[in-house]
């Protein structure tokens, strides 16, 4: 049923702004706020496509891995420059605590750098404004852990387990352009490179937690 929500929502909009501009006697200022509102829902109804088309291949096991030595914290750095203009619409602060020389672990690059981008795209949907965004990367024993911390904008009502099944979003008003297939897909692509990734709240404070094995080179 959400799916259905999240499809028909955008459908909805385009046929609607496509009736508007069909119209006689539309003004070119009009015209210009409805072709905005078009390409928004075009562009929504697009990402929803290519998230439901990751969520497919990963059900039906039609996807594959090319892991390559890289750079954790270089790859991080990149999604953060690639959606910086996201995070600085609310004027989020980014924090890195990391290793100087970075950490590097075999790992699929597009995949890797999935992940980080949807972890970033989320907390630039539902953190509080003007805050900052503590992202720590340590290594424990055998395992990198990778921890994104943010202030919730929203009370924090969900289920932490739930939050990153498909489908699920923490706005429970759905007046965001997500698909709810975020966190599924960073849970998705991280179970697939045999990684750990989960959730936790304490008070407003919400901390995505990733958790990669250190492959042995021989």
């Amino acid at each position: 049923s959400n799916v259905s929500h999240d499809l028909k929502t955008p459908l909805t909009g385009i046929k609607n702004y496509a009736e508007l501009l069909g119209q006689n006697n539309v003004s070119e200022q009009d015209k210009q706020v409805y072709l905005e509102n078009l390409q928004h829902y075009i562009d929504r109804l697009n990402n929803l496509i290519e998230d439901l088309f990751e969520v497919s291949k990963v059900n039906s096991g039609n996807i594959e891995l090319n892991p390559v030595e890289l750079n954790v914290v270089a790859l991080i750095q990149q999604a953060q420059a690639e959606t910086e203009d996201l995070l600085k619409q609310k004027n989020l602060t980014v924090i890195l605590d990391a290793p100087e020389n970075g950490i590097v672990q075999a790992l699929d690059g597009d995949k890797t750098y999935r992940i980080f981008e949807n972890l970033f795209i989320n907390i630039s949907k539902y953190a509080l404004a003007n805050t900052r965004v503590y992202i720590d990367l340590i290594q424990i024993d055998h395992q990198i852990q990778i921890t994104f911390k943010n202030i919730s904008e929203a009370e924090m009502t969900f289920n932490e387990n739930e939050i990153v099944e498909r489908f699920v979003q923490g706005d429970k008003s759905r007046n965001t352009s997500g698909s709810g297939l975020g966190l599924a897909i960073v849970k998705s692509f991280t179970e697939l490179q045999k990684g750990q990734f989960k959730v936790e709240v304490d008070g407003d404070l919400f901390k995505s937690i990733l958790t990669f094995n250190i492959k042995e080179t021989s």
